[in-house]
């Protein structure tokens, strides 16, 4: 399926609440990701994409059609994780496993490596979710380990794999 990266905007404010308004994405991502998923977390989501400091985080709006149906982002990390990023995304589940969150990482990993003084972007999932886990091993990334009862959703203990790609 087709998709592109793009700036976020404003319009995409309905869209994103509608996809993201969901239990299965907010089950699989930080506590920060509300559930439910309404359009002022919508605005207030994409007013923080749109001002984010360039010099630090990339943020773009995954588009299909026009419409933004996800999210993907590149951190940089401080201190003496400095030549470090964090990635983070999601994607409207009637999106899934058609091949455009691997794809998604895979370029905006290429772009972060340009953009950043950084040898390394990393991932956190929990271990359940085996879909965010292919779709970073075939963008590439490798999984470096397990962090075991490392966090706490919905009262649950799990377990988490860190995955990194190592700029060559």
């Amino acid at each position: 399926m087709e998709f592109t990266l793009r700036n976020w905007d404003f319009k995409d404010i309905e869209s994103v609440a509608f996809h993201a308004n969901n239990k299965k994405l907010a089950d699989n991502l930080r506590d920060q990701f509300p559930y439910p998923y309404t359009i002022g977390d919508a605005e207030l989501y994409i007013n923080t994409c749109i001002n984010s400091d360039a010099s630090k985080n990339i943020f773009y709006a995954v588009d299909v059609d026009g419409k933004a149906v996800g999210s993907i982002g590149v951190f940089m990390q401080e201190d003496i994780y400095r030549k470090s990023a964090e990635i983070g995304y999601w994607l409207g589940e009637e999106y899934w496993n058609k091949g455009i969150m691997s794809k998604a990482i895979s370029q905006i990993s290429e772009r972060a490596f340009k953009r950043f003084d950084i040898v390394r972007i990393f991932a956190i999932t929990y271990i359940h979710n085996t879909g965010s886990r292919k779709a970073l091993e075939k963008a590439g990334f490798e999984l470096e380990g397990v962090l075991r009862k490392s966090v706490v959703k919905d009262g649950n203990i799990y377990d988490t794999c860190v995955f990194s790609l190592i700029k060559l």
